[in-house]
C-alpha cells in the first residue's frame, strides 16, 4: 500500500474519531449553556483563527511541501533548516499577537460585535495561539514526512482532553453567566491543544533524526534561502487562508450588523448565529474529516510526483481523491438531507436549525471538493491562484449575507445562503484551476449516476422513516440511516461508481478477496 493511501486512512480514521469526540463536545455544550451560550462561543472563535492563521503565516503547508522534497533527496541538513526557520517565524508571531489580542479584546467586543460579552471567550482562548504556532510546525514536519500517526493520536488526543473538561467547566461556571461558561469551554480548548503539543514534541524527539538544539543558530543564520522557498508557498497560501479568516471574522459582524438593521435584537441575534454556526454548521461539516484527510495526504504526495515529473501519476492521484470527496460526500449529504429533523432533535435536543441544513446540504457536495482542490493547487505551486479564488469566493459571500440578512422578511436565512454561495464558487473556482493546469477527463457520466444514486438513496430512507413503527426514536433514526447508506453503496456497484480494483486497494477487503 502506497504512502498516500496508507496516510490518508490513518488520517482519516483519526479523524472519524476526532470528529465523533468534537460532536459530543457540541453536544455538552449546547445542551449546558444553549443557544446564546452557543452563540457566544462561535462569535469569538473566529477571530482566534484570524490571529492564528496571522501566526502560522502559511507554513505548515510549506512544511509538508519542503520536508517531502528534502526528504525523498536525504537532506536532513535541508529539513533541519526548515525546522529552525518555522520555528522562529511562528515563535515571534505568536510573541506578537498573543499579547495584542489580549488588549484589543475589549474594543473587538465593545465595537464589532453587537454582544459585549463576547470578551469573556474571547480572552480565555489567547494562550492557545502560541501552543498552535509550534504544534503545526511539528505536524508540517510528519506530513512531509508522510508519517501521519502523530499527527492523527495528538487529533485524538487533544479532543479526548477537551470532552473531558469541558462538561465539569462548563457547568461549574454557569452559575456565574453564560459568558463564563462560553469561556470555560475556550478554557478547555487551551488545555487539549496543549497537550496535543506535549505529545508531539514527545514523538518528534524519538523520531527524528538530527539535534534541533545543536547549531539551532547557526542553521537559523544559513537558512535565508530555505526561508525564501518556504516564503514562496507560505505566502500566497497564507493569503488564501488569511482571506478565509478574515472572512469568517468579519461574518459574525456583519450578521450581527445585518440583523440589527433588519430589526432582530443582539441577544435574539447571537440565538440565531448560534443556530446556523454552531448546530448546522457542526453537522455540516462533519463529513469533511474524509477530505481533510485526502487533502493533508495530497500536499506531500503530488509534490513528490511533480517533482520528478510524472504527470501521470499527478493525475491518478487527482482523479482518486475527486471520486472518493464525491463519493463520500455525497453519502453525508444524502444522510443530512433525509433525516435533518430527527437528527438535529437527537443530538442538540431541540429541531431548532433543521431548516439549515436542509436549505444548505444540497451545496455542502461542493464544500468536500474543496480541501483536495485546494491541496492540489498548492502541491501544484499554484497557491497564488487559490488565494485569488478564495479572495472572489468570500467577498461575494459577505456581501450577499450583508444584503439578504438585512432584509426583515429573511433575516438569518440571508447568512445561510451567502454561505452556501461562498462555498459553491470558491469551489468552481478551484476546479477551473485545475484544469488550466492539468489535463485530465471530466466524466459528466458519473456525475449523471451520482445524482441518481443520491435521490434514490434518499427517497427510499425517507420511505422507510415514514413506515417504520419502532419504540425508540434512536432506533428508528439509526435503523433508517445504516439502510439509506446500504442502498446508496449498493447502488455504486451497478452503476460502477465504485469498481473490484477499487476495493482491493484496501488491505483488509484484498486480505478478504484472495
Amino acid at each position: 500500500m502506497s504512502k498516500f493511501l496508507k496516510g490518508t486512512l490513518i488520517l482519516m480514521a483519526a479523524g472519524l474519531v476526532t470528529r465523533l469526540l468534537g460532536f459530543i463536545n457540541r453536544i455538552v455544550l449546547a445542551r449546558v449553556v444553549g443557544e446564546e451560550g452557543v452563540g457566544l462561543y462561535m462569535m469569538a472563535y473566529p477571530t482566534l483563527i484570524l490571529v492564528v492563521t496571522i501566526t502560522q503565516l502559511g507554513l505548515p503547508v510549506a512544511i509538508s511541501k519542503a520536508v517531502a522534497e528534502a526528504d525523498i533527496k536525504g537532506d536532513q541538513q535541508k529539513i533541519k533548516r526548515i525546522l529552525a526557520v518555522s520555528l522562529a517565524v511562528t515563535g515571534t508571531l505568536s510573541l506578537i499577537f498573543t499579547p495584542a489580542l489580549f488588549i484589543l479584546g475589549p474594543l473587538l467586543s465593545n465595537i464589532l460585535f453587537t454582544d459585549s460579552r463576547t470578551i469573556y471567550p474571547l480572552l480565555a482562548i489567547t494562550p492557545i495561539i502560541p501552543i498552535v504556532a509550534v504544534s503545526s510546525v511539528i505536524r508540517g514536519y510528519f506530513q512531509g514526512k508522510q508519517n501521519m500517526k502523530p499527527s492523527a493520536v495528538s487529533q485524538v488526543l487533544e479532543q479526548a482532553v477537551r470532552i473531558t473538561l469541558i462538561a465539569f467547566l462548563t457547568k461549574t461556571f454557569l452559575p456565574y453567566g453564560i459568558e463564563y461558561a462560553a469561556a470555560a469551554a475556550m478554557v478547555a480548548s487551551v488545555i487539549g491543544e496543549l497537550i496535543s503539543l506535549l505529545y508531539l514534541f514527545a514523538m518528534f524527539k524519538l523520531k527524528k533524526r538530527f539535534p534541533v538544539r545543536k547549531n539551532f543558530w547557526h542553521a537559523l543564520k544559513g537558512g535565508r534561502t530555505t526561508f525564501h522557498e518556504l516564503m514562496n508557498v507560505a505566502l500566497p497560501t497564507t493569503g488564501s487562508r488569511m482571506i478565509g479568516s478574515l472572512s469568517w471574522f468579519f461574518e459574525p459582524i456583519i450578521v450581527s450588523q445585518s440583523l440589527l438593521i433588519a430589526g432582530v435584537a443582539a441577544g435574539i441575534a447571537t440565538k440565531q448565529y448560534g443556530l446556523l454556526t454552531g448546530y448546522a454548521l457542526p453537522l455540516l461539516t462533519l463529513p469533511s474529516f474524509i477530505t481533510f484527510s485526502l487533502a493533508t495526504s495530497l500536499v506531500p504526495a503530488i509534490s513528490e510526483a511533480n517533482a520528478v515529473r510524472n504527470h501521470q501519476l499527478v493525475e491518478y492521484r487527482l482523479q482518486q481523491a475527486l471520486r472518493f470527496a464525491l463519493l463520500s460526500g455525497g453519502l453525508s449529504v444524502v444522510i443530512l438531507f433525509t433525516f435533518s429533523e430527527p437528527l438535529m432533535k437527537l443530538i442538540y435536543g431541540t429541531e431548532n436549525g433543521a431548516y439549515f441544513i436542509q436549505l444548505m446540504a444540497p451545496f455542502f457536495i461542493f464544500h468536500y471538493y474543496q480541501g483536495p482542490l485546494q491541496a492540489i493547487l498548492q502541491a501544484l505551486d499554484l497557491a497564488k491562484a487559490a488565494m485569488i479564488n478564495s479572495l472572489i469566493g468570500n467577498a461575494v459571500k459577505l456581501t450577499v449575507i450583508f444584503v439578504l440578512a438585512s432584509q426583515p422578511d429573511i433575516g438569518i436565512t440571508g447568512a445561510a445562503l451567502g454561505i452556501a454561495t461562498g462555498t459553491v464558487l470558491i469551489t468552481t473556482l478551484h476546479f477551473a484551476t485545475v484544469l488550466k493546469k492539468i489535463q485530465f477527463t471530466v466524466y459528466i457520466q458519473e456525475y449523471v449516476k451520482f445524482f441518481a444514486a443520491a435521490i434514490a438513496a434518499g427517497f427510499c430512507g425517507r420511505l422507510m422513516y415514514s413506515g417504520l413503527q419502532v419504540p425508540s426514536t434512536f432506533l428508528q433514526l439509526v435503523a433508517c440511516i445504516i439502510f439509506t447508506a446500504l442502498i446508496y453503496i449498493l447502488l455504486l456497484f451497478p452503476l460502477k461508481l465504485i469498481k473490484k480494483n477499487d476495493l482491493q486497494r484496501i488491505p483488509l477487503i484484498n486480505n478478504l478477496w484472495k
